[in-house]
């Protein structure tokens, strides 16, 4: 098992990972301890968000919020992030997070429209600032876009703690994908964003720039590594072939028996060959260029030009 944590951490040293198997035994022994989750599906694009909350608090985290675009028009909405306000408003919760598990290339996120309405810090994981200096790079977006991550509230690091309410949260970070990627563990439940897709699915692609295959086997075997019980929650679901419904809960235990590109038994470089093959015949998402120019500045259109109208850039043959 060396090799699978090479470049992150050795099994025996990953303070961050146990630190999360000990929080999700306390929650396994400890009902009051469980958070109550309800998903929001876009079917535009594939994505799950959520609301995770405290029972015995309501205060509640917004993960992975969805902002409508019409790309022919060049309009936004606000019909899925309106439904997960009407939702934290029914159940009276009170929102003290609303979190990104990375930079979204298929989906802008609501997180700014959910913030002025809700309250709560915007939060990512730390690298993003790596991220933005390569799409500042790509988008031509000047020295006025800064590149640190101050367009967001909180910057997580890899094995910090947070709570919503009563409920424990530690932040892993699972590069791979992107640099930048994080799981967020709550509870019993992990929030593993674009990682790993339903068993039948398998996982995602590792050929945007920093993305790495091998550093997102590595990331998923860390995850994997969590107890058998830890619930899942994904960030997309595209229903594999011969499955009719949509899904984005699993286990760690389904995926470490049954998950098509990487269970108990798949090699790192049998991962690899596999995902990089996979990878080099996939079209890019349709909404990439608009999706991480506005996500790379936590969800926020470019500043408006002279004339009062934000531009999204397209870059012509360089992507």
């Amino acid at each position: 098992m060396g090799k699978v944590w090479s470049s992150i951490v050795r099994p025996d040293t990953d303070v961050a990972r146990d630190r999360a198997t000990a929080q999700i035994e306390r929650t396994l022994a400890d009902d009051s301890k469980k958070p109550t989750i309800a998903g929001f599906f876009d079917e535009a694009t594939n994505t799950v968000s959520y609301i995770v909350h405290d029972p015995a608090t309501c205060e509640a985290a917004i993960i992975d919020s969805v902002l409508d675009y019409d790309a022919a028009a060049g309009r936004t909405s606000n019909g899925s992030a309106d439904r997960m306000i009407e939702y934290v408003t029914s159940k009276k919760l009170k929102v003290v997070w609303l979190i990104e598990t990375h930079a979204h290339a298929d989906h802008i996120s609501a997180a700014p429209y959910l913030q002025e309405k809700l309250g709560g810090k915007l939060a990512i994981g730390r690298e993003i600032i790596r991220v933005q200096d390569v799409f500042g790079k790509l988008f031509n977006a000047g020295t006025d876009f800064e590149r640190d991550g101050s367009q967001f509230d909180h910057l997580f690091d890899d094995g910090e703690t947070f709570t919503i309410g009563q409920l424990e949260g530690i932040a892993l970070h699972v590069p791979g994908h992107t640099p930048a990627d994080m799981a967020f563990i709550i509870g019993n439940a992990a929030f593993v964003g674009d990682t790993i897709f339903m068993p039948d699915f398998g996982t995602a692609r590792a050929d945007f720039p920093g993305g790495d295959a091998r550093r997102l086997y590595q990331s998923i075997r860390r995850l994997l590594s969590l107890p058998r019980e830890t619930r899942l929650f994904l960030c997309h679901d595209y229903k594999a072939p011969g499955r009719d419904d949509y899904a984005w809960e699993t286990t760690v235990g389904q995926q470490r028996d049954d998950n098509v590109h990487v269970k108990d038994g798949i090699s790192e470089d049998e991962f690899v060959a596999m995902r990089t093959s996979r990878d080099s015949q996939l079209d890019m998402p349709k909404l990439i260029l608009p999706s991480v120019q506005i996500n790379i500045r936590a969800g926020r259109l470019p500043d408006p030009e002279d004339n009062g109208v934000s531009y999204i850039k397209i870059p012509v043959n360089a992507v």
